[in-house]
């Protein structure tokens, strides 16, 4: 028996710099980390703490100039966590889907 493949968008392994933040009911949390996959809908990144299913997310990236060939482009993303998962390490993988983004211009602040 085989697996069928749910996700609908292709999956970059793609090492991003990140800076994600979250609300988990009054608690509002902030982390640097790296992207672990990219895709259009949505990203894989590692938090030292999990965060629920459906907690509203927000992602600052920097996508490279060898991507944009445009320089470095700041794109803020909206979303949702689809799920956490702790490793032996004792950090978290965070699967989150991308509701919604935006570029952001140049000296915009992602606050």
């Amino acid at each position: 028996m085989t697996l069928k493949e749910r996700r609908s968008s292709r999956r970059f392994l793609m090492r991003l710099p990140l800076t994600v933040r979250w609300t988990d009911e009054s608690v509002v949390g902030e982390a640097a980390t790296e992207s672990r996959e990219v895709s259009s809908r949505g990203l894989f990144f590692r938090l030292p703490m999990g965060l629920k299913c459906g907690a509203p997310v927000e992602i600052v990236m920097t996508l490279p100039h060898e991507l944009t060939q445009a320089g470095p482009v700041r794109v803020r993303c909206l979303g949702r966590v689809l799920r956490s998962n702790s490793d032996d390490a004792g950090e978290v993988g965070v699967a989150a889907a991308i509701e919604r983004y935006e570029f952001m211009r140049n000296g915009e602040s992602a606050a």
